[in-house]
């Protein structure tokens, strides 16, 4: 018989703290702890690096088998190190806790690291706890509780490819849970599009205790999800403050911060994806500007001033929006009376490499030192002749003078298939690039410091038909997903046509817009001086003769 006291998970947790000869545990840890035991079939559980989340979830496993020793649970973590860690973890406590140890394995039990049984469980094909890898056989487990103990790390969700693989393993956790069994995620989100923001769409409830109070801008961004504890203690003096500062007091936080960085810390010990997502993606929407028609005029404006008020939003919320959240499409806040003809006019193209590539293009034009995208998009079947002949009257359309070539893939091949089709229709200048640095890398370099200047302006219409491709081939996706790490998107081939098209500008826009600007202006008034010269000299001529009639 199981003392009524044990029974309740809080008092059990006290227990197995004492024997680990650790502090009491913190209001945080009671209050996880609490949530674990009594919380919803379907958990996910994000606390500051350090919490003792996971071995708060260890002591759970321990408790539940407890209760009820027939019970199957199956630990998965991003390694089979960590999950056998989880698992090694709950066995020494079964080997240690005093009213745990009839719950140690018999002679013929399964005793390991990897599984185990517990002595009263019943023979059954599944262990009483079996840890794996989220890249083991998680096919044929059956389980009443499944622990997801950090599935998500940084080596598996770099790049899109690795989160949608993820995404989908984790799905089998629905084919592997008995009927009325529970699945807690315990976990810390890499990126925005992490697999625990998923979670809350599957169903989970989601529940966050940071290492400090958040402030407004964070409470409205984690509204719904953080602890109640948490949010009663969110007050005007208590912004910024430890939340468990038993555990991690103001001095520790701040060193840790100073370690980890902004961006870090805001992940590690704020679960703040936001200000990652600032950090972590560079390239936004928002420092684009957006005018109308530009794609068809043959002349621009001297200056664009940007801005991002109201009336400078209000104008684009017809606009489809991929990026992410907070971040908006905007149109200038002035535009210059004063118009010049471009001074130039590039189409880049990104030719298909292999499986779901497009051939990308991208016409990028020149004025007084801002670059006006007018033209992008990207084709199937790129090599084929109806593609090339697509490529070919876009430059004549954009009156392209200079057409450039991602050469990486095929040895110029695609240059050599273009070239009588141009010559044929529309004779211009085509040159080869090839790039050896990380496409990354490249892409932000050249792009970040354009846009964060607010140089780069869209025509609207680019946008509008760019959202017709599929999501992850539009170039506003690919732009305002991009990390440095490698591989981060599973296709880039728009942003890297833009990318390439805006490198040939870039020696050009050395001269500041805004000398630009002075350097016409200097122009036009020293052809207003040397009209008004001209007609000085004219009314001196006509005194002059005047003064001759008088003096006759």
């Amino acid at each position: 018989m199981i003392d009524p006291k044990i029974q309740d998970f809080r008092n059990f947790l006290w227990i197995c703290w004492k024997h680990l000869n650790l502090p009491d545990p913190t209001p945080v840890q009671y209050d996880m702890g609490t949530y674990i035991d009594n919380g919803e079939r379907r958990l996910c559980i994000q606390a500051f690096r350090g919490a003792g989340k996971s071995w708060i979830t260890s002591a759970y496993v321990c408790h539940q088998l407890l209760l009820n020793p027939q019970k199957n649970i199956l630990v998965v973590s991003a390694s089979k190190t960590r999950a056998d860690d989880f698992s090694t973890f709950t066995l020494r406590l079964i080997h240690e806790v005093p009213i745990l140890q009839h719950l140690r394995p018999k002679d013929g039990q399964r005793m390991s690291k990897i599984s185990f049984d517990v002595g009263p469980a019943q023979a059954s094909h599944a262990p009483s706890v079996k840890s794996l890898g989220i890249t083991g056989q998680l096919t044929g487990s059956r389980a009443d509780l499944i622990v997801a103990d950090d599935v998500e790390s940084a080596n598996n969700s770099q790049t899109q490819m690795m989160r949608d693989k993820l995404s989908e393993t984790i799905k089998e956790f629905e084919a592997i849970i008995k009927p009325g069994g529970r699945i807690i995620f315990l976990g810390t989100p890499q990126t925005e599009m992490s697999i625990y923001s998923d979670l809350q769409d599957r169903g989970y409830k989601t529940r966050i205790w940071p290492a400090r109070y958040p402030d407004k801008r964070l409470q409205e961004a984690q509204e719904g999800m953080l602890a109640p504890m948490v949010l009663e203690g969110c007050q005007e003096d208590t912004e910024g403050a430890p939340v468990d500062p038993e555990r991690f007091n103001q001095y520790d936080l701040a060193e840790r911060e100073a370690s980890y960085g902004r961006s870090g810390f805001a992940l590690q010990f704020m679960l703040d994806v936001t200000l990652s997502d600032q950090d972590k993606y560079p390239l936004k929407i928002n420092d684009l500007c957006v005018l109308s028609g530009a794609g068809s005029w043959g002349e621009a404006p001297v200056a664009v001033r940007w801005g991002s008020g109201v009336d400078q939003m209000e104008g684009t919320k017809h606009l489809p929006n991929v990026a992410l959240k907070g971040d908006y499409w905007v149109n200038p806040l002035h535009v210059s009376d004063e118009w010049c003809e471009f001074n130039g006019s590039v189409m880049s193209i990104d030719p298909s490499g292999r499986g779901q590539d497009e051939t990308a293009y991208a016409v990028v034009k020149m004025q007084a030192g801002f670059l006006y995208l007018t033209a992008a998009g990207g084709l199937k079947n790129g090599y084929s002749q109806e593609s090339l002949e697509t490529l070919v009257n876009v430059a004549a359309e954009q009156d392209v003078n200079q057409i450039i070539v991602e050469s990486n893939f095929g040895d110029g091949m695609f240059t050599q298939l273009l070239k009588p089709v141009l010559y044929k229709k529309y004779p211009v200048s085509i040159e080869e690039v090839r790039h050896s640095i990380q496409k990354e890398k490249r892409i932000i370099d050249t792009l970040e410091p354009v846009m964060n200047s607010h140089r780069l302006i869209v025509d609207d219409k680019i946008i509008l038909e760019d959202f017709n491709a599929e999501l992850k081939h539009q170039l506003f996706y690919q732009m305002t997903r991009l990390t440095r790490d490698r591989g981060s998107l599973a296709f880039d081939d728009r942003l890297d046509a833009l990318a390439i098209a805006v490198n040939y500008w870039t020696e050009v826009m050395d001269r500041d817009a805004e000398m630009a600007l002075e350097d016409h202006r200097n122009e036009v008034l020293e052809e207003a001086l040397a009209d008004f010269m001209e007609s000085a000299g004219r009314i001196h001529s006509t005194h002059s003769n005047h003064r001759n009639w008088m003096y006759r």
